[in-house]
């Protein structure tokens, strides 16, 4: 309803009002307002509903045939008031595409939206867990990234309330438990769509009704196979056609691999198919998921007809650790050496419908297709095995360490050890376009880190942790960081390498610091400094000793972080080591004002920002000229702070460092209300309370309270 106004004379008088009867009567849909007399000037109005970010997460299917009963026993579903389907059936029966198409003419009773993850429940790797799934979904639901809670508990309540009054559709793809779809089912009256291949029982409790999907019926089989050869063999052999869908057992993904086979042979005759099936039945042992006994011998036969280079690409990409991947990865399977460039082969593997091309330029296989792929490569050597492996993650290594260099370059990059002297990698325009990659790849990266510690590559495995540093600490990825490091170590200390194994426990410790695990990270960076001892490794042991102050900060021993900072300081020095000497003078500053030691702690600050301006840290010399802005307020000079502050306040905008942003607009608010401008220490605290609300801080209560002390506005 937008609104009643009768101030301009419109409707009737007062008088003719008066006696008049209202009433409403049948169903009423929205909002409404029911009154007897009106006087005077009513104004009524709804606000909109927040729609400035609506999702559309599905990825594309396939054309679907026929299924016109399952769709209409869907339809039937919904309007009865069901908010959780769950979809079930063999591999290849298409219980995705069933409800990518579903989903897509649901648009009128589900406007705001389609929300969609891939479980990963039978793709060769781990499955997806909530906390690897409701990141995404926030982001998708206008989240910005730095903005998205660190604890998986807060992300679901967050995720919870944005769905709370919307009208989403939600598709979780390929489950395994019930328990792993629970935490995503969405608030209110949502629509959730589950496939998988088990029966997942345990979600009827949640009011799941399960729709079980059969293989396709004779005459749909058939004309998929037409319609994918889109030719007129299937006119012409009718029982040619009829015997070789049935060898298909009529399952979807079986019959579009073999319409493909014979459509890149136009002059061959159905009965050629036909003959290779039945011969090649009893290859499918191997592979009997379900019951299934057609998918194997269907691909094994467009297997057997690949080029050489496509061949072992396809089996190559069997290893690949993650979900989908990029035509560079192709090339690190080829090798340089290859005649015909990946783009091409990539294209013979599409053609073929052994591949699927994504969004992007990426590429996948179907589940049951990697499953044959990973066979193919079982039945070759142990050398082309590990080859190819070593190749693919060294891939990922040079490009995520490419990113690193980027977006951390005063990080002191550890050297990289390769198979090959060329290792294909992704190149970036800058630090944003880099850590958007990592974004993306980040399961994949994860995935590698796993994969390699499997297969004993204990370089690969500390190498690419440290390369994902930067990924780790900007996406807040916490519980990545901690295994990822936690097999990075047992890798460096396999290598025996103390330079790794330092930088194992340093790096993992500081994720520990960003979480709150100030105690964990005090033992770590007490083991790297023993490491670093014991290896003669002076600059690490003095890092190790700035590091351990930052742990004693965030327990509040305050007397001990100084004095440790003090000791990295002048070691450094000693040492050549300018940057992490200012570092460790900033932080002293920091608890000098933590004191109660405003001069002490301004006198550090000019200190460091005169360091990290000379080795061009422009991040950090920020941060420090903030802290002389802090320590100006705090010493009494609000009016010689502000300077300071806003100097900061433009860099560290730049760098998207909103909490260090929401700090420095804390401080200038403070420093207005001591000025006497309570007007512009409101506008300063709010803008601050919206940073540090958006990530949940703490110390949004200390900003909140101090919003609650001012006076109100006249």
């Amino acid at each position: 309803m937008s609104g009643v106004d009768d101030r301009h004379g419109n409707g009737p008088s007062p008088e003719a009002a008066v006696g008049s009867h209202n009433e409403l009567g049948g169903t009423v849909h929205g909002p409404s307002v029911q009154a007897g007399t009106v006087h005077g000037g009513i104004h009524v109005s709804i606000g909109p509903a927040d729609t400035a970010v609506v999702p559309w997460q599905l990825p594309p299917a396939p054309p679907m045939v026929d299924r016109v009963r399952e769709l209409d026993a869907l339809d039937r579903l919904c309007a009865a008031g069901t908010r959780l389907v769950l979809l079930g059936g063999q591999p290849g029966v298409g219980k995705t595409t069933l409800a990518l198409t579903w989903l897509r003419r649901l648009h009128a009773a589900f406007p705001d939206g389609r929300l969609y993850a891939d479980l990963r429940g039978h793709g060769g790797g781990r499955p997806a867990v909530p906390s690897e799934i409701v990141g995404g979904f926030l982001r998708g639901l206008g989240v910005p990234a730095d903005r998205v809670p660190r604890d998986p508990a807060e992300q679901l309540g967050l995720y919870r309330s944005l769905t709370e009054g919307r009208r989403l559709a939600v598709l979780l793809d390929d489950a395994t438990t019930a328990a792993q779809v629970r935490p995503l089912l969405p608030a209110g009256a949502n629509l959730t769509v589950v496939t998988s291949r088990g029966r997942l029982s345990g979600l009827l409790v949640n009011g799941g009704v399960p729709v079980p999907l059969e293989p396709l019926d004779h005459a749909a089989a058939v004309q998929l196979l037409a319609d994918t050869m889109n030719d007129d063999r299937v006119r012409e052999q009718p029982a040619e056609a009829a015997e070789l869908v049935e060898l298909c057992a009529r399952l979807p993904l079986a019959v579009r691999v073999a319409a493909a086979r014979l459509a890149s042979r136009p002059t061959r005759p159905i009965t050629t198919m036909v003959r290779a099936l039945a011969d090649e039945r009893g290859r499918l042992d191997a592979l009997a998921l379900d019951g299934d006994h057609t998918v194997r011998a269907a691909l094994d036969v467009s297997y057997r007809e690949l080029p050489a280079a496509a061949a072992r690409l396809y089996r190559g990409l069997g290893v690949h650790p993650g979900p989908d991947f990029g035509p560079a990865v192709a090339t690190a399977v080829l090798g340089a050496r290859t005649v015909n460039g990946p783009p091409a082969v990539l294209e013979d593997l599409l053609d073929r419908n052994l591949l699927t091309e994504t969004a992007d330029e990426r590429y996948r296989f179907h589940d049951l297709i990697r499953l044959h792929a990973v066979d193919k490569m079982s039945e070759r050597s142990d050398s082309e095995r590990t080859g190819t492996l070593r190749a693919i993650l060294d891939h990922y290594l040079a490009t995520a360490t490419r990113a690193e260099e980027l977006l951390e370059p005063q990080h002191r990059s550890l050297a990289r050890d390769y198979a090959s002297a060329e290792v294909p990698r992704v190149d970036f325009a800058d630090g944003p376009e880099a850590l958007a990659w990592l974004e993306r790849q980040r399961v994949t990266l994860v995935a590698a880190i796993r994969t390699a510690a499997n297969a004993d590559l204990h370089t690969v495995v500390w190498q690419l942790t440290d390369a994902l540093w930067p990924l780790f600490l900007r996406g807040k990825y916490f519980e990545d960081a901690r295994a990822a490091h936690a097999l990075g170590l047992d890798a460096a200390r396999a290598c025996a390498d103390p330079a790794a194994e330092s930088r194992m426990l340093t790096s993992g410790g500081l994720c520990e610091l960003d979480c709150g695990g100030h105690a964990r990270a005090l033992e770590m960076f007490a083991a790297a400094t023993e490491v670093c001892a014991g290896s003669g490794d002076a600059v690490g042991a003095a890092r190790a000793r700035n590091y351990t102050g930052l742990a004693l900060l965030g327990l509040d021993r305050l007397d001990e972080a100084d004095e440790a900072f003090r000791e990295a300081e002048g070691r450094c020095l000693a040492l050549g080591d300018p940057r992490p000497a200012a570092l460790a003078r900033f932080n002293r500053g920091d608890v000098a004002l933590r004191a109660g030691r405003a001069a002490d702690a301004i006198a550090h600050a000019e200190a460091a920002h005169a360091g990290l301006e000379r080795v061009d840290d422009a991040y950090n010399a920020a941060r420090a000229r903030a802290l002389i802005g802090r320590g100006l307020v705090a010493d009494g000079r609000p009016d010689r702070a502000d300077p300071h502050l806003l100097a900061a306040l433009g860099v560290l905008r730049g760098h998207n460092a909103s909490v260090e942003v929401a700090h420095v607009l804390t401080t200038l608010g403070e420093s207005a209300e001591r000025q006497g401008r309570p007007a512009d220490a409101r506008d300063r605290y709010g803008e601050a309370l919206g940073l540090l609300d958006a990530v949940r801080a703490p110390a949004a209560e200390t900003v909140r309270a101090r919003l609650r002390g001012l006076d109100p506005p006249g």
